[in-house]
């Protein structure tokens, strides 16, 4: 993976950047790579997100209306979707999470303004994309049962699964439309921490129209970063305050705590067992106690009572216990 991309100098090239300096980025879980490349005094970002994995087209979409909504997404230099290259606005190294690692007191007042982002972008109607549907949810849901549970041997009841999240979140459908612009990984490993003060938008491509709880639970309870439980409530009560959210908020915020949390587990496990990816095991335990938390919640007493009856009790209070 050290070898850059055929294609790279020529796609530079036709940019414009010809003879920049290319250096190669820690990559992610998906199939692209990220490169920062130096001409003349500029920096810049280079995407490749090469097909058939991958698309960066979605991603362009994304990034224009992101733009157009008063968002503050990577401007875009060149691109040729085609190929899987895009070349984008460099937003440094100031990630949210590493930022606040080295800034801890300014936790509060950062997490104030990705609250706020997220209240100024469900202010306004929805992008063109397509609905976070009930086959969506279970097909997301379902990858627990898919994948952690034959890595932990557990012979479960799949059927018993899909119908206690279809009781679930029933409830819940009703209650997204016409929805808000959701961005589906607003954590803070994709928020940067920008010159001036903004916080901007990374890894948005797979947008959908859904519930505006999702991405707070994306916020909120982070797979990669820990979140206390004051913190999580504080800004949760600031949303609620400012988006004057209804009273059954809070219970599809659970509702939607779990679902992604589950499928969350799925995704670490195949990114172990499938994709030789195990460091991904080391951050299924925060995980696990934020999808307890939820489930202890009244609106989730359908899948509470599957996990009851199909995951070991010493299992869950080793927060998803040891996958080999």
């Amino acid at each position: 993976m050290n070898a850059l991309p055929a294609g790279l100098h020529a796609f530079l090239d036709s940019a414009g950047w010809s003879g920049a300096a290319v250096e190669p980025l820690v990559g992610d879980a998906s199939f692209r790579r990220y490169f920062r490349v130096q001409h003349a005094g500029c920096n810049a970002m280079l995407m490749h997100a090469p097909p058939p994995h991958e698309d960066p087209q979605p991603f362009l979409d994304v990034a224009e209306w992101l733009t157009a909504a008063g968002q503050r997404s990577p401007a875009i230099y060149a691109a040729d979707a085609a190929e899987g290259w895009v070349l984008l606005e460099d937003f440094g190294d100031d990630r949210m999470r590493d930022w606040l690692d080295l800034h801890p007191e300014r936790e509060l007042e950062t997490y104030r303004a990705a609250i706020d982002a997220q209240v100024a972008l469900h202010g306004r109607p929805a992008g063109p994309f397509a609905p976070y549907d009930m086959a969506t949810y279970q097909r997301e849901a379902g990858l627990l049962v898919e994948w952690y549970c034959p890595a932990m041997a557990l012979a479960v009841d799949a059927a018993g699964y899909a119908a206690a999240w279809q009781a679930v979140l029933a409830p819940l459908i009703t209650r997204q439309s016409p929805g808000v612009t959701v961005l589906r990984d607003y954590h803070a490993e994709n928020i940067m921490l920008l010159p001036g003060g903004e916080q901007g938008l990374i890894d948005f491509q797979d947008a959908l129209v859904g519930h505006p709880a999702y991405d707070l639970v994306s916020l909120l309870q982070d797979a990669r970063r820990d979140v206390s439980v004051e913190l999580e409530r504080a800004m949760l009560d600031r949303y609620i305050a400012q988006a004057e959210a209804g009273p059954e908020f809070l219970a599809d915020y659970a509702r939607l705590g779990a679902q992604r949390n589950a499928k969350i587990v799925g995704i670490f496990t195949r990114l172990a067992k499938r994709d030789g990816k195990p460091r991904y095991l080391d951050l299924i335990p925060r995980i696990w106690r934020a999808m307890e938390r939820d489930l202890a919640h009244p609106a989730l007493a359908p899948v509470a009572a599957w996990f009851d009856a199909n995951i070991p009790r010493q299992l869950r209070d080793d927060l998803g216990g040891t996958i080999a």
